[in-house]
């Protein structure tokens, strides 16, 4: 195999596929990448077992063939070639190296066989359908926040992608809780989504996901089987096992009697909650809320390190209420709010309180209370 390729397309898909692959493995070849030259572009496979990505770019090959490459050390060797150099990877069958030039540059670079890298299995998909990037951008970049860290409950290690019943009619949307917090987004129905059987789409996947998403013009074609979920774009194809659990009906968390509610502007508020916390000890992290007519004060009382205390103007005409919530969990909710005004809805201090992007029902959130 001979190819050569610009470096910056081939730093981009070697970016991928080494965020892919798992640092510390016991299995060699699983830290390596697969490159497969053949007409006028490369492709470059990784896999963790669980999650696979391919990605493509444009070269020129000078002979087609395929080789096993550490996929870390390669990204590291072109990330710091100058910038606009034309790197040339040879690979030499006999000698199990791969030789990679940029200029007065030369790297030599052990390979693995590809007949030893796993291939995921290609398996029949049962739902087929395409949406744009800003449209899958929003709903996992709103839910994730919320997906839990704790293994013991590994159904909920991810965000619910599924089909569910809106305000008008059916939608697309993300879940993802803790127990503690939980976020729900909900987007137009795709085309041909319909029947799609709910997955869950495990954390390292959706980290991964994010970066097939950013260019806003793209449409990327999902597809969607009970034991796997794929996202394809022109250039990459990011294959994952989905985790294997049932999610617990969510609807039952969310509240549906809380009537008195506050609205405040959300950047305002995010701000005035991150400079209160700044005294309020690592552990509990407990910020309180007391409201009543169009005022709400902020406040943190940590015997060990001191109090803090913040008034805000709000739009509040119920009756006086005394709420305290985790800091974290009330910054990273404001931080999801992209319209200006937050509206929260509370029933009692002990209850757990409803968070809405101003009038947009198509984003939800729930944040359980702490005692202060």
């Amino acid at each position: 195999m001979k190819i050569s390729i610009e470096r910056g397309a081939l730093l981009k898909a070697l970016a991928q596929a080494q965020s892919v692959v798992e640092r510390r493995n016991t299995i060699p070849i699983l830290a390596n990448v697969l490159i497969e030259a053949s007409g006028v572009e490369a492709s470059f496979r990784a896999t963790d077992l669980d999650i696979e990505v391919i990605d493509k770019a444009a070269a020129t090959v000078e002979r087609e063939g395929a080789t096993t490459v550490s996929a870390v050390m390669l990204h590291e060797i072109v990330r710091k070639l100058p910038d606009g150099s034309l790197v040339t990877l040879t690979d030499d069958g006999a000698s199990g190296r791969l030789s990679v030039e940029a200029g007065r540059s030369k790297f030599s670079l052990a390979t693995l066989p590809r007949e030893d890298f796993p291939v995921m299995t290609t398996t029949e998909y049962d739902t087929n359908f395409s949406a744009a990037a800003p449209v899958l951008r929003r709903l996992f970049d709103k839910s994730k926040f919320a997906i839990s860290t704790e293994e013991t409950r590994y159904y909920l290690n991810g965000v619910y992608m599924h089909i569910a019943a809106g305000e008008n009619g059916p939608v697309l949307r993300c879940v993802a809780t803790d127990g503690h917090r939980l976020a729900r987004i909900d987007a137009p129905l795709p085309d041909s989504a319909e029947g799609m059987a709910g997955v869950i789409v495990p954390r390292k996947t959706v980290a991964e996901l994010r970066k097939l998403l950013d260019d806003d013009d793209i449409t990327v074609a999902v597809s969607v089987s009970e034991t796997k979920v794929r996202f394809a774009t022109p250039e990459i194809t990011l294959t994952s096992k989905v985790i294997d659990g049932t999610f617990p009906d969510y609807t039952r968390v969310i509240p549906q009697g809380n009537t008195r509610r506050m609205e405040v502007d959300a950047a305002e508020f995010a701000r005035a909650v991150d400079r209160v916390a700044t005294v309020s000890s690592e552990r509990s992290r407990a910020v309180k809320l007391s409201l009543d007519e169009d005022r709400l004060v902020l406040s943190v009382n940590a015997p060990d390190s001191g109090a803090a205390e913040e008034e805000l103007s709000v739009a509040y005409s119920d009756e006086a209420l005394e709420i305290g919530f985790n800091a974290k969990y009330l910054l990273e909710i404001a931080g999801q709010v992209d319209r200006e005004n937050a509206v929260f809805l509370f029933n009692s201090s002990g209850d757990p309180t409803l968070m809405r992007e101003g009038d947009d029902d198509s984003a939800l959130y729930v944040v359980m209370p702490m005692r202060v």
